[in-house]
């Protein structure tokens, strides 16, 4: 009986100095580690040329670094492209095409934890 009352005390203690955190209504809370988010994103932007121009007919490439997975689209007349649900668990690699110009390759990376990755490319 004498100990309960010792860890009673020694709990009453860490809870007043502030070493055990507590939730809503003062209920007792296990800490926790955050961890990357395991859902899905978008990927859009632009596709532009040297004069900061929207370019139409552009092929945009999102390939998935570990599966080599590629899906692309084309752009329209605004140069605008969109991917959606694209898995933030995975890293990729994106870029555009026009005949023979190219962007740089732009990496989405899972380290980042925008759901709304929005990036320009431009041609060169």
């Amino acid at each position: 009986m004498r100990r309960a009352g010792w860890l009673a005390g020694i709990v009453f203690a860490a809870l007043a100095v502030g070493f055990v955190p507590q939730g809503p209504g003062g209920a007792l809370t296990v800490p926790y580690a955050s961890a990357q988010s395991t859902g899905m994103r978008t990927v859009s932007g632009m596709v532009l040329d040297v004069k900061s121009e929207a370019v139409s007919d552009a092929t945009v490439f999102l390939e998935n670094q570990q599966t080599k997975t590629i899906r692309s689209c084309i752009t329209p007349r605004n140069g605008r492209f969109y991917f959606a649900q694209v898995s933030m668990n995975d890293n990729y690699n994106l870029w555009a095409q026009k005949n023979k110009q190219k962007s740089a390759t732009r990496i989405v990376s899972s380290w980042d934890t925008r759901t709304d990755f929005i990036i320009d490319l431009t041609l060169k």
